[in-house]
């Protein structure tokens, strides 16, 4: 027996309802509200499983009529209509999740079944001999609704039929065509094998539609569609047919907004080409790109759909500019360099140049600090240039190191790619306090950089699946200004992998793996800043920051060598504080002057997280293993 899916909710709510006048005309919950304290009219059980039951409790008339105000009245005859009414609207709910063939009974329980505000004003009318009896309570009647579900039904068929031009493309033997169709069918949420639902049937022809609009035809849409049920095999075959509408061509980029900043900038960062078919997610890069492109407060990019313009559809750029210049002044904390203040000054137009200007002066007593950088707008392919430099004195386990860097150097940042190319050169100056006195190191070094990041994320500041990957190689000559030391070419390498990934049950896991070396000979002097350290919020936690390295005659030096891990589970405390979450961990790791000296020590601890709409917000308490002592850790974002 086949019957037709299309009338299954409109049965919901009809059946009973029409004769209930004063409960159910129109009433909304304010309205019930001012009408005054409701009283319950039955009790009500409901026999079915768990989720259905839920299901049941929130749309059966039974259950959302039980309570009325106490100043309405409700007869015998309007429950008994309820009650007439409610397999019918039971077996309407149920279809909505699969169950075509349920069972259901619907009872009295007891004797009296008046409801209480008529027995109350019924005794009312007695005389004041009944009085106490009146007083005692009288038990509600009770309406019992029993509910047998029967076998789900599975999805037997599915078919996807397209019609207009990319069908018509398709037949033409277009490759694109063909495999947008084929796309669109692979990726139906519905499967043949799975349990039928309503909202899943009208979920996944939504996620059709959605990937036909994505993908050159906007103006797509669903021309039919039908669920036809067989409630004797308990299977459901689908069919869909979706007319794609025109294939929508890129044409002009139309920009509104400008003032300050000139049209080149944002022509630059569309990478838009006239003609080629329209890519919803090539216009979110380009949204993307101009938000992150440091000109722009807000940016809209948004097809014309037009169906007269569909061979070059207008894409509208709407801009908001940020101010030619902005400051910003700041107070923090962090776990590894102690307090600070922060003043920050950017220009986006210096002496009428298309460059961006940053300087940002940090001030704190263990960390003192200047950057500043010059940017260029966008040029072709996304690259920049770069002009950039720095200076720092921090101080850090009985060690003060001033240092300076100068760059120069392109940029390129692309959706999911950052490249980094640039000369430099460095100064160091170590002062290191140890058991035999005060030793200082001082070292220059002149090197070219490559830095690459790649990043695959469900999202860059609060990631929960994918990972980045992060590589360094540099190469140059060192110059030692240190007796013990002598000048000589040198090699660095460096990467850092962190993965993230959802365990199932609102747990996530994330690990990190990191590890560097400098490649040069042991007398050769390399400044501190090209050298490493672990230790500290990022590296290994329990440990304090830059605490971590080889230890000769008492003094904590830099090494050559570093390698670093650490793995963590994190999940939301509760429902109620979704972006609250609580984390267990453990890293370890060590830098050494040579791997057959490295021995990585151990720091585990637990750890609360604030998702906050910047980023998260981490504060973790660990146990350094080998120091044998309990650390603070507070740190905001996090590191690619």
């Amino acid at each position: 027996m086949a019957a037709t899916l299309g009338c299954c909710a409109m049965l919901i709510g009809m059946n009973g309802c029409a004769s209930v006048k004063k409960l159910f005309d129109d009433e909304t919950p304010a309205d019930a509200a001012e009408a005054g304290p409701s009283v319950a009219v039955y009790r009500l059980e409901i026999e079915a499983p768990s989720e259905l039951r839920d299901l049941l409790l929130t749309y059966l008339d039974l259950s959302r009529f039980q309570n009325v105000p106490q100043s309405e009245d409700i007869t015998p005859a309007e429950i008994g209509r309820l009650i007439a009414a409610a397999p019918a609207q039971v077996r309407a709910l149920l279809e909505t999740e699969g169950y075509f063939n349920p069972e259901v009974t619907v009872t009295r329980v007891g004797a009296d079944a008046t409801p209480a505000p008529a027995r109350e004003r019924a005794a009312g009318a007695q005389d004041a001999a009944s009085a106490s009896e009146r007083a005692v309570p009288q038990p509600l009647p009770l309406l019992r609704v029993r509910v047998k579900p029967g076998p789900r039904a599975q999805i037997d068929h599915f078919a996807l039929t397209a019609k207009g031009p990319l069908q018509q493309e398709a037949d033409a033997g277009v490759l694109d065509a063909r495999v947008l169709i084929a796309q669109v069918r692979n990726g139906w949420r519905l499967p043949p094998g799975a349990p039928f639902q309503q909202s899943e049937w009208s979920s996944a022809k939504n996620n059709a539609l959605a990937k036909l609009r994505a993908d050159g035809y906007p103006a797509a849409a669903i021309s039919n569609s039908s669920a036809r049920v067989d409630t004797q095999t308990h299977t459901v075959q689908l069919d869909v047919a979706a007319d794609s509408g025109a294939l929508y061509r890129i044409g002009p980029v139309r920009i509104n907004g400008l003032q300050r900043y000139g049209e080149n900038s944002v022509q630059r960062l569309s990478l838009l080409t006239p003609g080629e078919p329209y890519r919803e997610s090539r216009l979110i890069d380009f949204q993307e790109r101009l938000q992150k492109s440091g000109l722009f407060e807000g940016a809209s990019v948004v097809l014309d759909a037009d169906p007269e313009t569909a061979e070059a559809a207008p894409v509208n750029v709407q801009l908001r500019e940020l101010p030619l210049q902005q400051a910003t002044f700041g107070a923090g904390y962090s776990a590894n360099t102690g307090p600070r203040v922060t003043a920050e000054h950017t220009h986006r137009q210096p002496f009428g140049w298309e460059w961006i200007s940053k300087n940002k002066l940090e001030v704190g007593p263990k960390l003192q600090s200047w950057h500043g950088e010059l940017t260029s707008y966008p040029l072709e392919g996304l690259y920049r240039n770069l002009i950039a430099g720095n200076y720092e004195r921090l101080r850090a386990v009985n060690e003060v190191r001033d240092s300076w860097t100068a760059r120069i150097g392109r940029t390129q940042d692309t959706t999911q790619i950052e490249r980094l190319y640039y000369l430099e050169a460095t100064h160091s100056r170590l002062d290191t306090t140890s058991d035999t006195g005060t030793t200082t190191v001082s070292n220059d070094a002149f090197t070219g950089n490559y830095h690459w990041v790649y990043r695959d994320l469900d999202s860059l500041l609060l990631p929960t699946d994918g990972y980045t990957l992060s590589a360094e190689v540099s190469g140059g000559y060192a110059v030692s200004g240190t007796g013990a030391q002598s000048s000589g070419p040198f090699g660095r390498v460096y990467g850092r992998y962190t993965h993230y990934r959802p365990l199932g049950g609102a747990w996530f896991a994330t690990a990190r793996l990191e590890g560097g070396e400098v490649l040069a000979s042991n007398r050769v002097g390399i400044p501190d800043t090209l050298l490493f350290r672990a230790g500290g919020d990022d590296s290994v936690r329990g440990y304090a920051y830059r605490s971590l390295g080889p230890t000769v005659d008492g003094a904590l030096l830099s090494g050559r060598v570093l390698l670093t891990g650490s793995v963590e589970v994190a999940r939301p405390i509760s429902d109620r504080f979704p972006s609250l979450w609580g984390a267990a961990f453990i890293d370890a790791g060590n830098a050494a002057d040579h791997w057959k000296n490295l021995h990585p020590v151990l720091g585990y601890g637990l750890g609360l997280r604030w998702r906050s709409p910047v980023g998260p917000l981490r504060m973790d308490v660990a146990y350094g293993d080998e120091v044998h002592k309990v650390r603070l850790h507070l740190s905001v974002g996090i590191a690619f």
